[in-house]
């Protein structure tokens, strides 16, 4: 009788070590797939975010280039406001996804594209800021270390080389 109550037991110890073990395996891969879930939707609105601010810095070149009471000039105001709704959009999936340093970094891209706006309604032939490339290379910079992304400095076509 004892040594059936033992193997009995051990059966049951077994048991359970096995229930623990597989349920502790499928919690974690239940973490990673959110967390893989998640990292997708941070890559994409951070590129949504990337590409709306360079369309609206592009939009807002050809109005400044443009003839002023132009065709071309009211397509171009126009295009920019269309582009601006958008990547007031991807701002805000931006905030609920991204790390607060990736946040900070897209604030100070959105003040200086707010002023090339301003400028290109105003009419004026000023040139794109100095320092929107440098605020958009930190943008990718801080978007890179919220993903993860292993690698070196990042550039943005255009920009001169980071001294280092």
């Amino acid at each position: 009788m004892v040594s059936q109550i033992v193997t009995l037991a051990g059966v049951l110890i077994g048991a359970l070590t096995s229930y623990f073990a597989t349920t502790m395996t499928e919690r974690g891969k239940h973490r990673r797939a959110l967390a893989t879930r998640w990292d997708e939707r941070k890559l994409a609105a951070y590129i949504e975010f990337a590409t709306t601010v360079k369309e609206a810095a592009d939009a807002a070149r050809t109005a400044r280039e443009a003839p002023e009471k132009s065709d071309l000039r009211r397509e171009a105001l126009a295009e920019m406001e269309q582009v601006e709704r958008r990547r007031s959009t991807a701002f805000e999936a931006l905030v609920l996804l991204a790390a607060p340093s990736a946040i900070e970094a897209a604030k100070a891209v959105n003040q200086v594209v707010w002023e090339i706006e301003i400028a290109a309604r105003a009419g004026k032939t000023d040139p794109t800021p100095s320092n929107f490339v440098p605020l958009l290379n930190a943008y990718h910079e801080e978007s890179r270390r919220d993903l993860g992304v292993p690698g070196g400095s990042l550039q943005v076509e255009g920009a001169p080389p980071k001294a280092t």
